[in-house]
């Protein structure tokens, strides 16, 4: 048995730079145990895996360690791969995630637009096991479905903070979003996740279904500029509609190959 696979650079306009992911069409849905594997052997920071039912695509997104209720940068690339690689010809496509529920990616020229609900999240109590997660304490501290928001006050403190990635990863959600405003774009960010398997997420587009709402409400404005400052940086523009985000950026064709499977 084997199967296509592409890994896609997510959120950037060359190769080796933004958020690899892999991506794999499947004709039918394999054994979760399977998925879980293949998604362990590319050791990405996700796999995403998408079968065709009528006029849209079910898409599951999984880490090395587990499956994600959602997952921004390999949506786009999935639709990446179904635009330039798979032969979609329209100008939208229309993903459903059992966890996450409609999702869509449209295209204009080289610009590909995630539209996604926003995490609903409130503030929370800053505790020491928030605290004690990087060398700098935050100012404040929120809590969404899946993930923490922590508040910091320069672009600076984002770029040079030190995590504390085992104290992170003794929390009870997937992942630490760290944030602050930008000195060149409206807010900075960065993502870590090591109890997903992922010690630092290069860029993270389902943070910025948190973010955006974040910041639209603090900078008055619904359209903003972002980067995601890993090692790899992302260079994302995000825009507030109701109760829906839409996350932009492009993307970049680094590998075609197939998944043999005995």
């Amino acid at each position: 048995m084997k199967h296509r696979i592409y890994q896609i650079d997510a959120f950037t306009d060359r190769v080796f730079s933004g958020n690899p992911a892999a991506v794999c069409p499947l004709d039918e849905w394999l054994s979760d145990d399977l998925l879980q594997k293949i998604a362990m052997e590319n050791n990405l920071a996700e796999t995403a895996f998408y079968v065709r039912d009528g006029n849209e695509y079910h898409i599951r997104w999984f880490t090395p360690k587990t499956e994600v209720d959602l997952c921004g940068h390999a949506t786009l690339a999935a639709a990446f791969v179904l635009f330039h690689c798979e032969n979609y010809t329209e100008e939208t496509i229309r993903f459903f995630s059992p966890r996450s529920g409609k999702l869509t990616v449209s295209r204009q020229d080289d610009l590909l637009t995630l539209n996604f609900p926003i995490d609903c999240f409130e503030q929370t109590e800053l505790t020491d096991d928030l605290r004690q997660c990087f060398h700098i304490s935050p100012k404040q501290a929120f809590r969404g479905k899946t993930d923490y928001l922590l508040v910091f006050d320069t672009e600076e403190q984002i770029l040079r903070i030190k995590p504390d990635l085992g104290q992170i990863a003794k929390l009870d959600v997937r992942g630490v979003i760290i944030t602050a405003k930008g000195d060149n774009v409206d807010f900075v960010s960065r993502f870590f996740a090591p109890q997903c398997g992922i010690d630092e997420d290069p860029v993270t587009g389902s943070a910025h279904t948190t973010l955006t709402p974040y910041w639209s409400e603090r900078l008055n404005k619904t359209e903003l500029t972002a980067i995601q400052l890993s090692e790899r940086k992302g260079y994302l523009h995000c825009r507030l509609s109701g109760d829906r985000v839409e996350i932009s950026g492009n993307a970049r064709l680094y590998l075609i190959g197939e998944i043999f499977i005995e």
